[in-house]
């Protein structure tokens, strides 16, 4: 009898300490798995496409551009750690349906898009999408119809917020497609085209002085560039606030550009209704 007790005594402690070390490894393991699991809800995948010198992937395969900047700004203020992701527009589009990306810094008002995003109230720049030409050759657009019976040049992926279907759809006008801006500007110098509709700002990227004087432009649509937040994430409504408030703390700073007034933009005579 006392030998029996003296034995299970003895291994008590042994029982113990192996509870005590498990409870230990278990205390110390678990601060590690919730802090990975906030790490992932804190972190947002972004969007960005070829469009310099607003968002770019640059020489070192990184994610760059004015664009690309402010929304660093803003997402780590927000208390987010940006994720970039390289895409062609067209894969953009299907993410944000799909969720696979949280964001996509982009223009506002894309009729593909209607129902699929929520847009951040904060605007911080204005892009204009602009009819380009060789001046000896073609006069200014004073109306979008002037492209009938002419070929029109555009950029291979780009969407023109949904304008590229229209234009495929037009009996009387002739698309060509270049891979790039450069090789678009080099095609429309080589009457490869009659004009080009290409966005000013990676335009003007390309375009020296010289060319300058050579090159004519006509605004087609101006529209405003801002954060579009995917609606199949649950958490889209908060972001876009977080973002807003974020975008307001920092402007206050003179960190970003300070809050702009949204308007309707400029949109060409006859440029198409369902479009504008």
């Amino acid at each position: 009898m006392n030998s029996c007790c003296i034995r299970r005594s003895a291994s008590n402690p042994v029982g113990i300490a192996t509870f005590a070390l498990w409870l230990v490894v278990f205390i110390l393991a678990w601060p590690t798995t919730a802090s990975a699991e906030e790490m992932a809800s804190k972190t947002l995948r972004i969007a960005y496409v070829e469009f310099p010198p607003i968002t770019f992937r640059n020489h070192a395969g990184e994610a760059d551009g004015a664009m690309i900047d402010i929304t660093r700004k803003v997402a780590i203020e927000a208390g987010y750690t940006p994720e970039f992701v390289y895409l062609p527009v067209s894969r953009v589009y299907l993410y944000l349906r799909n969720g696979l990306i949280d964001l996509w810094p982009g223009p506002t008002d894309i009729p593909t898009l209607e129902g699929e995003v929520l847009e951040s109230w904060a605007s911080p720049m204005p892009i204009r999408l602009s009819a380009w030409y060789v001046e000896k050759k073609m006069s200014p657009l004073e109306n979008f119809d002037q492209l009938r019976g002419k070929t029109v040049i555009v950029i291979g992926g780009y969407t023109y917020a949904g304008l590229i279907n229209w234009l495929n759809n037009a009996e009387d006008i002739r698309i060509t497609e270049a891979p790039n801006h450069r090789s678009a500007i080099d095609m429309l110098k080589r009457n490869r085209g009659d004009y080009l509709l290409d966005y000013r700002e990676p335009v003007l990227e390309i375009l020296d002085r010289p060319e300058m004087e050579k090159i004519g432009e006509t605004a087609v649509r101006s529209r405003d560039l801002a954060w579009l937040f995917s609606l199949a994430s649950p958490r889209a409504a908060v972001l876009r606030e977080e973002f807003d408030d974020a975008y307001l703390r920092l402007a206050e700073k003179g960190e970003v550009p300070q809050v702009r007034t949204v308007t309707p933009g400029y949109v060409i005579p006859g440029f198409p209704e369902a479009y504008r």
